[in-house]
């Protein structure tokens, strides 16, 4: 995969990713939306530095009509992670994305972890089975968050970059490899925190939680909780496996309504914890 194709890449992936929603969405669920326009501009750029610095982990998959389908990936030391698996409709059920996966683990099979955030869909996930991953359910939080149960005293403050080396030290503990390159993506998304004893950290927007990370099950509770007193009038907590139940005792007292969406697959390793994972950097 080169920069030139990422921009046809960012609209496979919109495409293959809307219809899947479409195809798993439940009575109640929000109604599947394309990417905003901001959003396509910071997949690209996510992309983009994702070819530069991965270039052996990223392909692209064609024939003379064009890209078919591409995967994009990441090594970081110990661990592996899938960033994003998309086909065109009409290059399924042709062992393409067979081949794209055989090409983005050869580049991650010295590492003893790998990691990757699923959709629901069938076919994928079944990929994701045979390549000997557990999938485990992921929960996902959204609403209007109630307020009147933040404790007071959180201790976070705003990071910055001199923090990077420690936040890096406890993702090598929580999940074997650090974020290293990709804090420069997470900080394009949203706000970066830090508890003031750095044991933990966590990526907070007005909309949503990115990351959240820390040594104990009570500093991510407090970072989580600094997250909702930042909200704005909406908000969504992500990505929450049933090995964070700090998470949802939070995203509980916020009344915030609860739902499943995708899977966390892992192999090598188990669910981090306590940890809130990114969807495409994990």
């Amino acid at each position: 995969m080169t920069a030139d194709d990422v921009a046809v890449a960012e609209q496979i992936s919109d495409e293959a990713f809307h219809a899947v929603d479409l195809a798993t969405a439940r009575v109640g669920d929000p109604a599947p939306q394309r990417r905003a326009p901001e959003r396509s501009q910071r997949w690209a750029a996510r992309t983009r530095r994702l070819v530069e610095v991965d270039p052996g982990g990223c392909w692209v998959a064609e024939d003379d009509s064009g890209v078919l389908g591409f995967a994009t990936s990441m090594v970081r030391e110990q661990l592996w992670l899938l960033a994003t698996y998309a086909l065109r409709p009409e290059a399924q059920g042709r062992g393409i994305g067979r081949m794209l996966l055989d090409r983005v683990e050869e580049y991650g099979a010295r590492c003893p972890r790998a990691m990757l955030s699923a959709s629901e869909d069938p076919k994928a996930l079944r990929r994701y089975h045979a390549a000997g991953f557990a999938l485990h359910p992921q929960l996902v939080f959204r609403g209007r968050p109630d307020r009147s149960e933040i404790p007071a005293g959180l201790g976070v403050r705003e990071a910055t970059d001199d923090d990077l080396g420690w936040m890096d030290d406890l993702d090598r503990r929580l999940r074997g490899g650090p974020h290293g390159p990709d804090h420069v993506a997470l900080a394009a998304m949203a706000s970066p925190l830090a508890l003031r004893d750095r044991s933990g950290y966590a990526y907070a927007g007005p909309d949503a939680t990115y990351v959240v990370a820390a040594q104990t099950p009570d500093g991510a509770r407090r970072l989580l909780w600094e997250a909702l007193a930042r909200a704005g009038e909406s908000f969504e907590i992500p990505h929450v496996t049933t090995a964070n139940s700090w998470a949802v005792d939070v995203a509980m007292a916020a009344r915030l309504a609860m739902s499943t969406r995708g899977y966390l697959a892992v192999r090598g390793m188990a669910p981090p914890a306590p940890y809130v994972h990114n969807g495409s950097l994990l």
